[in-house]
């Protein structure tokens, strides 16, 4: 399974604070973040069109639309050749979920400067995604809150006034459905509680017709992820979770919409409710690290099926 790879930056109002490092720089530290920081959304900015400009035969930038404020929604595709299926990732849908958006740019990072050969393997033959945030996708399929959600627009769970309400989401979308049929796996990154999430959650009663495929897929990802610190990931469908009902995910939506796509989850990411959504920035490192160990079991169990 040859795949192209495709991320994004997200726009969000917390951002990663890089400390003593350039802009044009190899190694890439993320040490903490802060609350409405701009300037450290420009140096991850900077850093991306940094990657475009020393990988350019394989990472190329790209403006996925524009935000609420006016700033680009900016991306990064990785591409070693065409005619290759699309793996797509995003983070930071939900703007407290800070170690979403930190995890894919460690990804990122790693598949662009890795020195690993089986890391390397995964990035020259597969492909990965774009992150965004505000709202939920309450999608075409879902026209009412049903779960997981709120109506209330002062509540931090609000699911937006209507279907795509914010223009990140329907921008987001929109990018979405232009190379959905390149498709073949669609990951989203969230915090907290330590799941990978299987379709669908928001009624409680479809699964998808590759159920079984997903169900092996995910608890093999979360075998490899437990090896390095020994962190423990529960694998299942939406409403067999914690979460019961939830209206209008991405993923949800994308493999509802989009049919082809085969490989589908969201990750909940570190920890279980000890430190919640203000995970210490010394997990970071960590968390990135397990998560593409995961990721790349993903990749190879699936092109295997």
């Amino acid at each position: 399974m040859n795949l192209l790879l495709l991320f994004g930056l997200v726009t969000t109002s917390f951002c990663l604070e890089l400390k003593n490092v350039p802009v044009r720089f190899d190694s890439f530290q993320v040490y903490r973040v802060t609350p409405r920081t701009l300037e450290q959304l420009e140096i991850l900015k900077n850093w991306m069109d940094f990657l475009a400009e020393k990988y350019s035969n394989v990472v190329t930038s790209m403006v996925g639309g524009r935000a609420y404020e006016g700033r680009e929604i900016r991306g990064v595709k990785i591409s070693f050749g065409p005619g290759r299926k699309g793996v797509f990732i995003e983070g930071g849908i939900h703007v407290r979920e800070w170690i979403g958006p930190a995890t894919v740019t460690y990804i990122l990072n790693e598949l662009v400067n890795s020195d690993n050969a089986t890391v390397r393997a995964i990035a020259e033959s597969q492909c990965g995604g774009r992150r965004d945030n505000r709202m939920e996708f309450v999608s075409e399929l879902i026209q009412t809150v049903i779960g997981g959600a709120d109506g209330d627009e002062c509540s931090l769970n609000f699911a937006g006034s209507a279907p795509f309400s914010e223009i990140e989401i329907k921008s987001l979308s929109e990018f979405i459905d232009g190379i959905a049929d390149t498709l073949d796996v669609f990951l989203t990154f969230h915090s907290y509680q330590q799941l990978l999430l299987i379709p669908f959650g928001h009624t409680g009663l479809e699964v998808p017709e590759n159920n079984e495929e997903l169900h092996r897929i995910g608890k093999a990802a979360a075998d490899s992820l437990r090896v390095r610190y020994g962190t423990i990931y529960d694998v299942d469908n939406i409403p067999n979770t914690w979460f019961n009902l939830t209206s209008g995910t991405s993923i949800d939506w994308a493999l509802g919409r989009h049919r082809n796509i085969r490989i589908v989850y969201a990750y909940e990411l570190r920890d279980t409710g000890r430190y919640g959504f203000l995970l210490p920035p010394d997990q970071i490192i960590p968390t990135g690290e397990e998560t593409l160990d995961s990721l790349v079991r993903m990749i190879d169990e699936a092109d295997g099926s």
